[in-house]
């Protein structure tokens, strides 16, 4: 068996660990990686019954620990791998992953020292493998990587090929090509740099899902500043108000982080203004999770965990209200909705596992349906398929 690993806060890891016990009970031959497989010996201390211990995107080591255990016969119906991969997720929608790695030192997050400096995909490659997954049967594409806006940073934004016509290394360019594919196009992890505002027009023209996904993290300027996130409140609305009046129906997403250390109180509030202010859509919060090795850990005033955990309960009740209204106002519209499996689908509002979802009766997973909204709840609309 073969266990990926995430070892981003403690809880991953021991969630991490907990899955190659389990591994190992039910098989005994297990190899680990991922992200915690780079901690070095974190795993083997734990599990010292592994077979092998990788890092992330080490596909080469995993498969060379697999054959070295398990002898691979030629069979050549399945080593014929389709040119659009093997993913995990279902055949209507697939994660499109166009750089590794991150050029900020955001001091709660240990991304750079796990994985290094943004490594952009070529444009080429992007699209071919995006092309791929059209062409067999995805009809949604899900843009990722640590920092979707700096894509094309580290090679000076270098021009490449596509269909033999010239593409900067860019996202807006990358989104304008993505945008001919005839698919959903939804846009994750953003940065909220200048340029992103170019993409904007394209979600109004239809070319992209009018979805925007800005981990904002907080709205103190001191906490921002402890953060290292150059950012505030006041420039984060106006961006916001901006994107709204360009494309009305677009839908922001982003998460946020209660309990960093030193939050006062009147910090915590004003991020509570910020959020009944900004109207966000689709919003996370965490408690703040004191990762090994974030430099973060090493600030003074640590808030404790009970109200770490009260701010975010807040946090999140203040939300599930502006949610509840938002949802409301979209009962007795049709929307189009992606089926994931009959009776569930998303709207252009929703990405897969983090969003809501519509409900109604019927439908065929991978289908667009048009569903009259009947009904909303505070994440999650009803309705019938028209």
């Amino acid at each position: 068996m073969i266990v990926n690993t995430c070892g981003f806060i403690d809880a991953a890891v021991e969630e991490s660990l907990d899955a190659i016990g389990e591994a190992l009970a039910e098989n005994g031959r297990v190899v680990v990686t991922g992200c915690l497989g780079a901690k070095e010996g974190v795993v083997a201390k734990v599990h010292p019954a592994v077979l092998a211990i990788t890092g992330p995107h080490d596909t080469e080591g995993v498969m060379q620990a697999v054959h070295q255990h398990l002898p691979k016969p030629h069979d050549p119906y399945i080593d014929l791998v389709p040119p659009q991969g093997i993913k995990l997720t279902p055949r209507h929608y697939a994660y499109l992953k166009i750089s590794e790695g991150c050029n900020h030192r955001c001091t709660f997050c240990i991304i750079p020292s796990m994985r290094g400096d943004l490594v952009s995909r070529s444009i080429a490659q992007v699209m071919q493998e995006a092309e791929n997954l059209v062409k067999a049967g995805v009809k949604e594409l899900l843009v990722i990587s640590q920092d979707t806006s700096a894509y094309g940073v580290d090679v000076k934004y270098r021009t490449g090929f596509w269909q033999g016509r010239p593409l900067k290394t860019r996202m807006t360019e990358l989104c304008r090509a993505l945008g001919e594919l005839g698919v959903w196009v939804r846009l994750h992890y953003v940065y909220p740099y200048p340029h992103v505002d170019e993409v904007i027009p394209l979600m109004t023209a239809g070319k992209i899902v009018p979805y925007l996904d800005v981990p904002f993290q907080h709205a103190s300027a001191r906490i921002l500043r402890l953060m290292k996130r150059p950012a505030s409140a006041e420039k984060v609305l106006q961006r916001i108000r901006g994107w709204r009046e360009i494309c009305p129906d677009i839908t922001i997403r982003s998460t946020f982080i209660a309990g960093f250390p030193g939050e006062t109180e009147s910090e915590f509030a004003e991020l509570l203004a910020f959020l009944e202010e900004a109207q966000l859509d689709r919003v996370g919060c965490f408690a703040y999770s004191p990762v090994e090795g974030a430099a973060a850990n090493a600030l003074p005033d640590p808030v404790p965990e009970t109200v770490k955990e009260e701010r975010r309960a807040r946090f999140m009740a203040l939300q599930a209200r502006i949610s509840a209204a938002k949802l409301q106002r979209k009962v007795g519209k049709t929307l189009k909705v992606l089926i994931d499996q009959p009776g569930i689908g998303r709207s252009s509002a929703d990405a897969p596992d983090i969003d809501g979802v519509v409900h109604f009766k019927g439908g065929k997973a991978g289908e667009f349906a048009d569903v009259l909204i009947q009904r909303a709840d505070e994440h999650d609309l009803h309705g019938r398929r028209l």
